[in-house]
């Protein structure tokens, strides 16, 4: 007889991206006129802008390569092309001692921090910021790591860093030794990035602890404050310690195309049983495994990021999402609102007026102001009475009118 692994049977609910799409749903039906209504979605985390010129000349023209018998290309390296790889190390990650074989190219970064943790025992206890994005918790629930659903929405057996307004919604060190530890800067929700001085001290943690830490750094190239490094490896002993996952999703346009990177140092190893354990070796081996690497189209349109026009084209993407949601904060914070993020991020974290919760405050700007925003609380207790606002959508200055009128 079949046996389903009942660890699902713990998540809460339904994904909450899904979750939101099905209000908005209602709303429509409970509203036939809303087709008429200009719905501003400022809940988005997908980017709205298309593909840079370069990027699409790129694409365009790796295409053409796979349909001629003297360039067409099979099965990608696992690991990834090695124009791809050096081209990421030269760019990305110059003078921080990464080499091209200690990048990994892959389909989203999504897929990577969901998988990463097919390395580690189920016995191993998890720390995540709270808020912070679902699929940290979500995809440990299914592996079975975490215990039974607590009352406040989170796990047993995970240890929540609580990121509110009073640590200036930055995850403060544990009270407790921890095994693997989810950081995200900036951080998905709240827009916030950390800098220099905290990332030391969850480094030097990671060290006295041998625990291990899985940095999420999908928004980097929206960090605009000096003192907040972009990459992990900026801080000494981090290579031993840390894994670094990043994408061409939220900063090339990629969502459509999927494209993403992981760094795995070769000096990043795990005793056990007194025999030494190389993560880079044992991730290797599952990508060779579990995956046929990602096309080379896709790869060359990722490489052309790098060029002269592409890293022109891709910087003055970002820079606008960037002034739209300075533009949006800072018309928010005329009216009094409060509000992070926006700084270092595409988003911002809108603190719900007098005691509204964070599902009755979306459904205000719903009902009132025709505004798609996400609920705080999906992102974890720590977000109850907030809302995540993007500035990936458009109409942005109309929004923040509606809002400013609420």
């Amino acid at each position: 007889m079949v046996k389903l692994n009942h660890h699902y049977a713990k998540l809460s609910g339904g994904y909450l991206f899904q979750e939101v799409a099905r209000k908005v749903a209602a709303f429509r039906d409970k509203h036939p006129e809303a087709s008429l209504i200009d719905l501003i979605d400022l809940g988005i985390g997908d980017i709205t802008s298309p593909l840079p010129p370069t990027i699409v000349q790129a694409l365009e023209s790796a295409s053409r390569e796979m349909g001629s018998r003297e360039t067409f290309k099979g099965y990608p390296p696992s690991q990834g092309y090695l124009f791809l790889r050096e081209a990421i190390v030269e760019n990305d990650y110059k003078n921080l001692l990464i080499s091209p074989d200690e990048v990994f190219i892959s389909d989203g970064a999504k897929n990577d921090i969901a998988n990463i943790q097919e390395l580690f025992s189920i016995d191993n206890r998890i720390a995540v910021p709270n808020p912070t994005y679902p699929v940290y918790i979500d995809t440990n629930v299914m592996a079975g790591r975490t215990k039974l659903p607590l009352k406040n929405g989170g796990y047993g057996g995970v240890t929540y860093l609580a990121c509110t307004e009073k640590n200036g919604f930055s995850p403060e060190l544990p009270n407790r030794s921890c095994d693997l530890i989810y950081l995200c800067s900036p951080n998905n929700p709240t827009g916030t990035a950390m800098d220099r001085q905290t990332l030391q001290k969850w480094v030097n943690y990671a060290r006295e602890n041998k625990a291990i830490i899985l940095f999420d750094g999908a928004y980097e190239a929206y960090i605009r404050s000096p003192d907040c490094p972009r990459s992990i490896y900026e801080i000494e002993g981090a290579h031993e310690v840390a894994i670094e996952f990043r994408s061409f999703s939220k900063t090339a346009g990629f969502t459509g195309l999927r494209c993403s990177y992981t760094i795995i140092p070769h000096a990043l190893k795990i005793t056990e049983r007194g025999t030494i354990h190389s993560l880079h070796a044992l991730w290797k081996r599952r990508h060779e495994t579990k995956s046929n690497g990602v096309s080379y189209p896709v790869q060359k349109a990722a490489a052309a990021v790098y060029s002269k026009a592409g890293a022109h084209e891709v910087k003055k993407l970002i820079d606008s999402y960037l002034q739209g949601a300075m533009s949006l904060k800072n018309n928010l914070e005329k009216k009094q609102y409060k509000v992070v993020g926006g700084v270092d991020a595409p988003y911002l974290w809108l603190k719900a007026p007098g005691t509204l919760t964070s599902w009755q405050f979306f459904e205000l700007l719903l009902e009132k102001a025709h505004i798609i925003s996400t609920p705080g609380i999906g992102f974890g207790s720590a977000g109850e009475g907030y809302v995540r606002l993007s500035a990936f959508g458009h109409q942005l200055e109309e929004g923040a009118l509606r809002l400013t009128r609420l």
